[in-house]
């Protein structure tokens, strides 16, 4: 039976009367709230995703951590699976709580509204996962939870986590190159920030020596800057896969790394489909406004032709000792200042393109513009 078809683990309900704040909350300052991370996890069919969340449900870790398993499907659109649709329309079902102080649901429509329940039941939680079932693009899902105003600060987007299938992941990939139609496993891949690769002792036991690590090299053709980890039935250790903080400007010591692992790669690297990942670096002082102006040509107005899925990158900017942090999902962008700049840096922009059909020497020239 494959992976995505395994029962759902044992559950019981729980008791969903509010429970009274303690006199200790009471006395808490409301400053010192903190958002609950939420991971999105996602994955080509039979890969290995309801594993995993099997896997957490069930392991004694030690956490409170919230699942989410949605069952809204591309035919439902993802603007109205994010609408909030108050008591009329409410489709979340029951909430239930598992021996190990996990919590599960399953979603019809309505995200916002399940988030919020998890919000409402003040039940202290550690982190929050969301399975992709009926998606196979994570990047609306990720745009939403990243910077959407009706979930205010309870809670943030933390990592996207896909899980691919080790003995069949190539076959995936390769499998549309010759049709118009586009590998979904390309999609997941390239926006993923950590990639699971599972059933790894299938591939040691059927292929060559050396098969894993050419698999690892063309995740990381298609997208430089995930972490991969390599699995047996996606029991992998939950430190490597939450709280990862992918986009939380203020952590921008995680993204200087990956950049600089980045910074040299180029059209070189280009996979067969076009997917690929492109660092561009530039060593002078840019404007700040003309830097968005040029990131919108290239996310909105497609003005070259190139599909940006992922962006992420370090800018200097001019008049200002802040060190500025750029990324972006599909159109949504932010760029905010992190830090000061350190006096042994090299200040410079270094910026690190995921996406399809993309021109490194455009991105170059245009660039420059900025300056």
């Amino acid at each position: 039976m494959a992976d995505d078809q395994e029962e759902p683990p044992l559950a019981i309900r729980i008791d969903q009367t509010v429970e009274e704040p303690s006199q200790s909350d009471q006395e808490k300052p409301q400053n010192d709230y903190v958002s609950v991370g939420v991971t999105v996890i996602t994955g080509y069919l039979g890969a290995g995703k309801s594993t995993l969340v099997n896997y957490i449900l069930n392991a004694q870790h030690g956490k409170r951590i919230a699942v989410i398993l949605n069952e809204f499907g591309e035919e439902i659109g993802v603007e109205r699976a994010m609408i909030n649709e108050g008591e009329s329309g409410a489709l979340v079902e029951e909430w239930v709580e598992l021996a190990n102080g996990c919590v599960c649901c399953t979603v019809k429509h309505s995200l916002v509204q399940a988030l919020e329940q998890l919000v409402q039941m003040k039940k202290k939680l550690d982190h929050i996962l969301l399975e992709t079932t009926g998606l196979a693009n994570p990047a609306p899902l990720a745009s939403v939870l990243w910077l959407d105003d009706q979930l205010e600060s309870s809670v943030k987007l933390d990592s996207i986590v896909t899980v691919v299938d080790a003995k069949n992941l190539r076959f995936q990939l390769n499998r549309h190159c010759d049709s118009s139609s586009f590998p979904e496993a390309f999609l997941q891949i390239a926006f993923a920030d950590v990639v699971i690769l599972n059933k790894v002792d299938l591939v040691s036991q059927e292929q060559p020596e050396g098969a894993l690590e050419e698999l690892e090299n063309e995740i990381h053709s298609i997208n430089s800057l995930a972490n991969i980890i390599r699995s047996i039935r996606c029991e992998v250790d939950l430190s490597q896969i939450l709280n990862r903080q992918a986009y939380d400007a203020t952590h921008a010591t995680h993204l200087e790394a990956l950049l600089e692992e980045s910074k040299s790669l180029s059209s070189g690297d280009l996979h067969d489909s076009g997917v690929c990942t492109l660092c561009i670096n530039q060593t002078e002082a840019v404007d700040l406004h003309k830097v968005r102006l040029w990131i919108e040509e290239i996310l909105w107005d497609k003005k070259y032709g190139m599909d940006v899925y992922r962006c992420k990158g370090v800018l200097r900017v001019g008049n200002s000792d802040q060190l500025h942090t750029l990324q972006a999902v599909r159109e949504i962008y932010e760029i905010v200042p992190t830090r000061q700049w350190r006096n042994e840096e090299k200040q410079m922009n270094r910026i690190v393109f995921i996406g399809h059909n993309l021109d490194e020497n455009i991105l170059i020239d245009t660039f420059r513009g900025c300056i």
